[in-house]
């Protein structure tokens, strides 16, 4: 079979070859019902078994404690960053540590519904790392201090997520990650972590479909604004089927949670696998770009993401030649976000080792040939 190019989008982006391989053949028949995903009513016993499979899959891959929901909601993160503070804020204040472009979105769209309040910026330091968690100043009274443990554009991600109660935060407030640009990435540590959102579309599967997780005793503090299909509680008490939910993202989404417990690397299986693999894949291109004069990534080393990549080229001239023989190579969608420029490679769980090799191979090619 020939090989298929190495797509790097940041989203949406790569799925596994096996996935899409098993839903193409599952298109016009799924599992001999007669009909594809897509033509299911979403109430009836074909789409309900592909539901309960991807939530008890998606329970297990995350290790989330029976005393969390799971709910499969449309919008992304841009719509949770509405839903978030509409859901827990009960109006009053809510922190935010801001550490690039998705975190001040949020920061902007919660003031809308609550007192929204900066505990720590990055931005002084252009988003290049995370503000030391001793200089934040939280707020005696929020509800909740919102972190988005992956900077999707910037390149930023948490090594450790915040311990809130060591960092001397009230005992009402509680830690929300948007984590959409590593979900299924690595292990969370749910102790710490009241809600997590993240949008399918970087690691999980197609857009169109969220991921919510939400501790049950934050649920039911709904401002009376908030749209009955975003009220976390009407969610959960419908099994995610209070409106009809992304049937197609979430058939997806499962084949990919089945797909990640499945893999093995060195004696290590499932999400260990994965984390493992995708340590290996960032060192490598990271120690590549930290080697060369002619490339470089400006986030400070501790806060660099795994799954996120900026990089920038000396002569920036040269981006339209880079990107063009990359493409030429089937090295696709390598061009960084149109705020900040230069290059990114988003290297997430779909995205082989093979596929990193290549694009080493290549910015080693072009380096050269731009002596």
């Amino acid at each position: 079979m020939t090989q298929r190019p190495f797509n790097f989008s940041a989203g949406p982006a790569v799925l596994p070859e096996e996935v899409l391989q098993t839903a193409a053949a599952d298109m016009l028949n799924w599992q001999g019902s007669g009909m594809s995903v897509m033509e299911m009513s979403h109430r009836g016993a074909e789409f309900i078994s592909i539901y309960e499979k991807a939530e008890r899959d998606l329970r297990a891959l995350l290790a989330v404690p029976a005393n969390y929901q799971i709910l499969f909601m449309q919008g992304g993160g841009i719509a949770e960053n509405a839903i978030v503070p509409l859901n827990l804020s009960r109006g009053g204040a809510v922190d935010f540590v801001l550490t690039g472009s998705w975190t001040e979105k949020s920061y902007k769209e919660a003031g809308k519904y609550a007192k929204a309040h900066i505990a720590a910026s990055g931005k002084d330091s252009g988003y290049t790392q995370i503000p030391a968690m001793a200089s934040w100043q939280l707020s005696k009274d929020a509800a909740y201090l919102h972190i988005c443990s992956n900077e999707t554009i910037d390149g930023i991600e948490y090594q450790e997520l915040p311990d809130l109660k060591a960092l001397g935060a009230s005992a009402q407030t509680e830690l929300v990650i948007d984590c959409s640009s590593h979900i299924a990435s690595r292990s969370i540590d749910w102790s710490r972590v009241g809600l997590a959102f993240a949008g399918a579309q970087k690691n999980l599967g197609p857009s169109g479909l969220t991921i919510v997780v939400v501790r049950e005793d934050l649920i039911g503090r709904a401002l009376d604004i908030c749209p009955s299909a975003f009220n976390y509680e009407l969610v959960a008490k419908n099994q995610s089927m209070y409106n009809t939910p992304p049937t197609w993202g979430i058939y997806i989404a499962g084949l990919v949670f089945d797909w990640i417990l499945r893999q093995q690397e060195g004696g290590l299986q499932g999400l260990a696998a994965v984390e493992a693999r995708n340590m290996r894949k960032a060192a490598k291109l990271y120690a590549y770009l930290d080697g060369s004069s002619f490339y470089s990534n400006k986030v400070a080393p501790q806060a660099r993401s795994r799954m996120n990549v900026p990089f920038f080229l000396a002569d920036e001239s040269r981006n339209a030649d880079f990107l063009a023989g990359a493409k030429a190579r089937g090295l696709l969608q390598l061009k960084g976000h149109k705020s900040v420029g230069g290059m990114r490679a988003s290297i997430y769980n779909a995205m082989p080792e093979q596929g990193v090799d290549a694009l080493i191979a290549y910015l080693q090619e072009f380096e050269k040939t731009s002596a």
